[in-house]
């Protein structure tokens, strides 16, 4: 590894909001560092337009190729709206707003780049979709570096990507964070395999998903569970909301469970959105379920919803957290209307119960198995 190019920009200027920001929550680590280390090279030779950013969290990658390699047209690829909301910022403050566009997971993301920087996820399932992509529309000769913390990289990671290129190398690790070189894309012309799609015969219901999707295309147990009590939710109205949609096992088991029903479907996620969208058309629910990429419900009005159902994360990347679960219960509780019910599943040492009772309403435990809790909070 070369010396310190990217010592000119300030990875602390970097914020996460209005992602949830905590003091064992970063905006950047080494990996993005190391990846800006072992790209030097390539991002030198790149023209602009010719280099994508994939899996970027808050902007250290985008932002530092920016300004130490003053490239513009730069393609950026995040999953979540609040990292994409966060870079949005971060870029602002910089003066830099114009050296990006915000892309979707797609071919028109990698059409032609030469360079493609990489936060590898944790998933061997999204890594095999961008991989797909990035063999099948980048230049032959593309570059791409990536990288990920060394405790979640795996020889199963390598095995995928050897599927769509011909050399992947590592690279030598640094501060717990490793560099993959990857190139030699091996494209068969064979049609993508995503969404992937799986069907449930206990719930006669077809489960899509996008590589990024939590679960992927089976059923989580805590939704499982808290399926069995959808005949007691707020009987008398016509539209409740999934947040946290996922691969839309909750939003088209309601629908398809009570046809008088309309549901809108929404996640932050990229992913899940698409996989929901795929769920619904899979199981001619299209109709009568809209989904929505939304933060934490910002773009609904308040008190407009009578049912909210919640499978909340209880993890914000790879680290334990309860942030995102209180601000998804704020969340519901301003867009519930009086008497507007929250149905809710959670590991069941989590005991969110005193936090709903706070922040929502009166709460009821409705249903309590060896690993999960079901509760339901009613708005006053």
């Amino acid at each position: 590894m070369s010396g310190n190019p990217v010592s000119d920009f300030d990875f602390a200027q970097l914020r996460r909001f209005p992602d949830i920001e905590a003091e064992n929550l970063f905006a950047h680590d080494a990996t993005d560092e190391l990846i800006l280390r072992e790209a030097e090279q390539a991002l030198a030779l790149a023209g602009h337009g010719e280099v994508a950013i994939v899996g970027e969290r808050y902007g250290a990658l985008t932002l530092a190729t920016a300004t130490v390699h003053g490239l513009h047209g730069l393609r950026v690829q995040q999953d979540g709206l609040s990292g994409e909301n966060a870079l949005a910022a971060n870029a602002l403050r910089a003066g830099l707003r114009e050296s990006y566009t915000s892309m979707p997971l797609s071919a028109e993301l990698f059409d032609r780049v030469k360079v493609v920087l990489w936060q590898l996820p944790r998933s061997l399932d999204e890594v095999a979709e961008v991989a797909e992509l990035i063999a099948a529309h980048a230049n032959p000769q593309v570059q791409i570096i990536a990288g990920g913390r060394i405790k979640h990289m795996t020889l199963a990671m390598n095995a995928v990507l050897a599927q769509h290129f011909s050399a992947v190398t590592a690279g030598r690790a640094w501060r717990k964070s490793r560099p993959l070189l990857i190139n030699g894309p091996v494209n068969d012309g064979t049609a993508p395999s995503f969404p992937r799609r799986e069907f449930h015969a206990d719930l006669d219901l077809w489960l899509c998903a996008h590589g990024a999707t939590f679960g992927g295309s089976k059923v989580d147990v805590g939704t499982r569970f808290l399926l069995e009590f959808l005949p007691q939710m707020q009987p008398q109205t016509s539209f409740a909301i999934d947040l946290g949609a996922g691969n839309g096992t909750i939003a088209a088991a309601l629908a398809k469970a009570r046809p008088d029903i309309h549901v809108t479907a929404t996640d932050q996620s990229a992913a899940a959105v698409a996989s929901t969208t795929a769920t619904a058309a899979a199981n001619g629910l299209a109709d009568r379920i809209e989904v929505v990429r939304d933060d934490a419900l910002g773009t609904f009005a308040d008190e407009s919803a009578e049912l909210i159902l919640l499978n909340p994360p209880f993890h914000i990347g790879a680290t334990v957290h309860a942030g995102i679960a209180h601000k998804l219960f704020i969340a519901a509780a301003r867009v519930l209307a009086p008497g507007g019910e929250l149905w809710c599943v959670y590991n069941r040492h989590l005991d969110y119960r005193s936090a709903l009772d706070k922040l929502v309403g009166p709460t009821e435990v409705v249903g309590r198995n060896s690993k999960f809790t079901v509760s339901v909070s009613r708005k006053s």
